[in-house]
């Protein structure tokens, strides 16, 4: 409980940040992190859920977790992830998310916080080999507001699924901390 005031006081009254939805309510799924444009947004990310009373894991690229880091991603939740294992990184996911009781992992389905028109759909395979439902997640700096919404629709069609989730932040017209970073088209 001290944990999630702290981190609401600080995402809210510090940073000024509007904190929107509540932790979702069920056992494991997955929360799509969008637009990921900074390593801002890991922090902002980890202030939000945790201040909402959440527990989120993220994955968070390797080559960060050195000293004086290391102790602090692993208590945030972090994952590391070898950018260069993916099929065999996400057979790993699967295995410790089925281990698992209770896990929501957060994906930044554009996997790079340059602008990219190619996200990668780990976060489906996920999903539909675990049968976990996803959820969209947003950081709007623009508005200065971070949420969790609606869950995804997730079918056996990737590209039409990943074109409908891009449309959503469309939609939604979130804003990352750098703009020029976030392509969705």
């Amino acid at each position: 409980m001290i944990k999630q005031k702290v981190c609401a006081f600080i995402a809210t009254r510090i940073l000024g940040w509007k904190l929107i939805g509540k932790p979702i309510p069920v056992p494991k799924c997955i929360i799509l992190g969008v637009p990921h444009t900074s390593m801002w947004d890991f922090v902002i990310s980890f202030l939000f859920y945790a201040g909402i009373g959440g527990n989120a894991k993220v994955l968070v690229k390797s080559d960060i977790f050195k000293w004086p880091l290391r102790g602090l991603l692993l208590w945030a939740g972090a994952i590391p992830v070898d950018r260069g294992k993916g099929a065999s990184f996400t057979r790993h996911m699967i295995d410790a998310v089925r281990r698992e009781a209770h896990m929501h992992l957060a994906i930044a389905p554009e996997g790079t916080r340059e602008a990219t028109k190619n996200w990668k759909a780990g976060f489906h395979t996920l999903s539909r080999a675990l049968d976990i439902p996803v959820y969209y997640g947003y950081f709007d700096w623009g508005r200065k507001e971070i949420g969790v919404a609606e869950q995804v629709l997730i079918t056996e069609d990737v590209e039409a699924d990943m074109r409908r989730i891009k449309q959503w932040y469309i939609d939604k017209g979130v804003i990352g901390k750098h703009p020029e970073r976030f392509d969705p088209y």
